[in-house]
């Protein structure tokens, strides 16, 4: 079941749109400002999100901004009630994926939603298959590695680590998860292994190995990939 975050500050309008949506069967988070929409952004994983435009705290040109920003490369529908093209091409620039002008039907905007959902879902270069975390970018399709527009030399299991790693970013991994989903079972693989390959990954995608920033020891359990 797909799973969609809705940032709307109007109750009317977020109270009609999460209806709507757990009618066609999506699982539906939200968020009625800026700030606490970044902040499930930054650490819950959606499918897609519905972003309103203008919102207290934060705007949505900037949370959208600063969520790709971060890395976070889920769709965005961007939801407004101004028809200005300066608006549309602005958030189009911000990194949005579609924009919707208020007031809207609600079969449009499930239209688009589907194909938006369509689009993005396992194709090469989607939200799965890429990853851009500030200078770093990994295209796990085509195994391809870049650190401040170098090349990276990562070995096929550093790249299912980072993998498995930016699918459940934000999200405490633990050591015998990352065991089992990468390596396989295997009685004769312990979790020193992974300790010894997150070693070896931090070397070259930290700017600073010995104090990383990015994926990050979660003492007596695991590790982090932090966006």
């Amino acid at each position: 079941m797909p799973k969609i975050l809705v940032v709307e500050d109007e109750p009317e309008m977020l109270r009609g749109l999460r209806d709507n949506l757990e009618f066609e069967n999506y699982e539906v988070d939200a968020a009625s400002d800026g700030q606490t929409a970044l902040k499930k952004i930054e650490s819950h994983t959606y499918d897609l999100i519905i972003l309103d435009l203008m919102l207290p705290k934060l705007s949505g040109m900037e949370v959208c901004k600063r969520a790709r920003g971060h890395g976070v490369a889920t769709p965005i529908i961007m939801l407004t009630a101004k028809g200005e093209e300066i608006d549309k091409v602005l958030g189009l620039e911000l990194g949005a994926d579609d924009y919707i002008t208020k007031p809207f039907g609600v079969r449009e905007l499930m239209a688009r939603i589907k194909a938006l959902l369509r689009r993005t879902a396992g194709l090469p270069g989607g939200a799965a298959d890429h990853m851009v975390l500030g200078s770093l970018s990994i295209d796990f399709a085509a195994y391809i590695a870049t650190r401040d527009e170098q090349p990276l030399n990562l070995s096929p299991k550093e790249f299912d680590i980072m993998k498995y790693l930016w699918d459940h970013r934000n999200k405490t991994v633990t050591r015998e998860e990352l065991l089992t989903q990468v390596w396989g079972y295997d009685e004769s693989i312990s979790t020193r292994t992974v300790d010894n390959s997150i070693l070896r990954l931090r070397q070259k995608i930290e700017e600073d190995p010995a104090t990383p920033r990015r994926i990050v020891t979660i003492h007596g359990i695991g590790y982090k990939l932090v966006v």
